[in-house]
């Protein structure tokens, strides 16, 4: 009679013996790996990993498990931890919530039951992996460092002038903070949206040193050349945005940027909208989806952390003359009273 093989069994790492004779994984200890990033920012990565060699480019096959679903495919032999997450994007993307943390865990037959992927591990032979999301609640706290943070200047243009209101102040706020930058070092990333008919950026904002100056057509400043250059960043964590329309270009920037697992501080004396409902509205919104709605202010003298830093001084007469700027009022959460007033008007 012929045995029938179990279907875990299929599906399971192969096992050793130890020299004390006690089964163990082929594949070693076993270290926790979590996808603390959302999972398009780790297929983009996989770009940085080893590829298989073409000596080792054979198929092998694996069962890919998410929720009630489980979906055979292969990779190729020797493929790690990023290739897989890249299958599961495409086995099942359209059901992911690119917000969610996830883990993967394989499928273990010494212990009968899945386990996070071990540290290092390729493919070598058939396996069972699945992806887990994590019920755990990641609280932002929204510490700034010079090292970990970039900074977004978004379309302050020319033609916006006459449009966007109290666009002088924030012209001048904005170019203290790419001062503030400047002194620590801090890369800055800058659009111009459709400039052929927009115009350049303002004259009064000094973009010298900045680390990109791209045109656009999209509203959202994440395009393709920007995640390059966050790429290039190492350990960049958090983007402090600014710039116009609050409602459209600044808030789908922030969207897409917390949605790639970003740390996002929008700076609300530097940002503004041709309606102030519009913008209102906006940073209303933008809070209460996690990210940080604060002040120029804030972001300078976070970034410096001590009066002992070697360019408080510096950083000091910025916001001196930040102080000054008094006209652009800002309330993130309307009154019903101000709201009253603004259909009014």
């Amino acid at each position: 009679m012929v045995r029938r093989r179990s279907r875990s069994r299929d599906w399971g790492p192969p096992l050793c013996n130890s020299g004390s004779g006690r089964r163990r994984s082929c594949f070693g200890e076993v270290e926790q790996r979590l996808l603390l990033l959302p999972l398009n920012m780790a297929a983009a990565a996989a770009g940085e990993t080893e590829a298989p060699s073409s000596s080792s480019s054979s198929s092998v096959p694996v069962l890919f498990c998410f929720s009630v679903f489980a979906r055979p495919s292969s990779v190729p032999r020797g493929s790690g931890y990023e290739a897989l997450i890249q299958k599961f994007l495409s086995l099942y993307g359209d059901q992911l919530d690119m917000h969610r943390k996830f883990v993967v865990q394989l499928f273990s037959e010494e212990w009968s039951q899945y386990v996070d992927l071990p540290k290092g591990f390729l493919v070598a032979e058939r396996c069972k992996v699945r992806l887990v999301p994590l019920q755990i609640q990641i609280t932002t706290l929204g510490n700034l460092t010079p090292s970990s943070t970039v900074f977004f200047c978004c379309d302050m243009q020319e033609r916006f002038r006459p449009a966007i209101k109290y666009f002088g102040d924030i012209i001048s706020v904005g170019q203290r903070l790419l001062q503030g930058a400047r002194i620590l070092g801090i890369p800055v990333i800058v659009t111009e949206q459709y400039p052929k008919g927009l115009g350049s950026t303002v004259q009064e904002i000094d973009l010298t040193g900045a680390k990109l100056v791209l045109p656009k057509t999209k509203f959202s400043m994440v395009l393709p050349e920007v995640e390059a250059a966050l790429a290039e960043i190492p350990g960049v964590r958090s983007v402090v945005l600014f710039g116009v329309e609050t409602h459209v270009c600044i808030q789908q920037t922030a969207l897409e940027l917390i949605g790639r697992g970003l740390e996002v501080h929008i700076v609300a004396d530097a940002t503004s909208s041709r309606s102030m409902m519009d913008r209102m509205f906006a940073l209303e919104r933008l809070a209460r989806t996690g990210i940080i709605v604060t002040t120029s202010e804030a972001i300078l003298l976070q970034l410096i952390a001590d009066k002992d830093h070697p360019k408080f001084k510096e950083i000091q007469n910025l916001i001196k003359y930040i102080e000054g700027m008094g006209r652009l009022w800002i309330q993130v959460f309307p009154s019903p009273r101000f709201l009253f007033s603004m259909i009014r008007a």
